[in-house]
C-alpha cells in the first residue's frame, strides 16, 4: 500500500497547469485575431480554463501539504505552481478589460502582442514537459526570454505611437492599460522560465 502520493504527481499537475495557460493564450490570440467580435464568449470560455487552473493550483499546494518527500523543494514547488497560476489570472485579466473597454479599434500591436504570449505559453509547455521528462530544458527558456524581450520593444513602440497619435485621452488610457496587462502576461511567464532555470540548476 502506497502512504505517499507519486511524486510524479507533481510534475504532472505542472504540465496541465502549463496547458491550460496555452490553451486560454490561443483562445485570447484568436479573439483578437478575428476583430474582437468573439471576446464575449472568448471571455467565458478563458474563465472556465481558468477556473480548471484554479483547482490544479489547489491540487498542487493540498497535495504538497500531505507529501513528506517532494521531487524538488516545496518553496520551489509552491513558487512554480504560483508562477504558472499567476500567468493564467493575467491573461483572464487581459480579456476581461477587453471585453469592459468595448475598444473601437483593436491596433495590430495588440494582435502582436497577443501572439507572443501564445509562443510564450507553448514553450512553457515544453519546458514544463521537458523538466519533468529530465530533458533538455534551456533552449525552451531562452526561447520565453526572447519572446519577452520582443513583447517589451513590442510594447514600447505601441505606447510612443499611442501618445504621438491618440487624441482620445480616454481611448489612451484604455489602450494603455491594455498594452502593459498583455506585455505584462510575458513577464510573468518569464517568471516562471526564472523559476525552471533555478529548480533545473539547484537539482543539476
Amino acid at each position: 500500500m502506497r502512504v505517499l502520493p507519486k511524486q510524479e504527481k507533481f510534475f504532472s499537475l505542472f504540465v496541465q497547469q502549463a496547458e491550460c495557460i496555452a490553451e486560454a493564450a490561443k483562445l485570447l490570440s484568436s479573439a483578437i485575431y478575428g476583430g474582437g467580435t468573439q471576446l464575449g464568449s472568448c471571455a467565458a470560455q478563458i474563465r472556465e480554463v481558468e477556473h480548471k487552473g484554479d483547482e490544479l493550483t489547489h491540487e498542487i499546494m493540498t497535495r504538497l501539504n500531505k507529501t513528506f518527500i517532494t521531487p524538488m523543494d516545496p518553496e520551489d514547488i509552491h513558487r512554480l505552481a504560483s508562477g504558472l497560476d499567476d500567468v493564467l489570472d493575467m491573461i483572464d485579466a487581459a480579456v476581461g478589460r477587453l471585453v469592459l473597454f468595448k475598444l473601437a479599434y483593436l491596433p495590430a500591436a495588440v494582435t502582436t502582442l497577443a501572439e507572443i504570449i501564445e509562443a510564450c505559453s507553448r514553450a512553457t509547455v515544453k519546458a514544463i514537459t521537458a523538466m519533468a521528462e529530465g530533458d533538455h530544458v534551456m533552449e525552451h527558456l531562452i526561447e520565453i526570454n526572447q519572446l519577452e524581450n520582443e513583447a517589451d520593444r513590442v510594447n514600447r513602440q505601441a505606447l510612443a505611437e499611442l501618445f504621438a497619435t491618440e487624441k482620445n485621452a480616454i481611448e489612451l488610457i484604455k489602450l494603455k492599460e491594455i498594452y502593459e496587462i498583455l506585455e505584462e502576461a510575458t513577464d510573468l511567464c518569464e517568471d516562471v522560465a526564472n523559476t525552471i532555470e533555478s529548480v533545473v540548476v539547484k537539482n543539476g
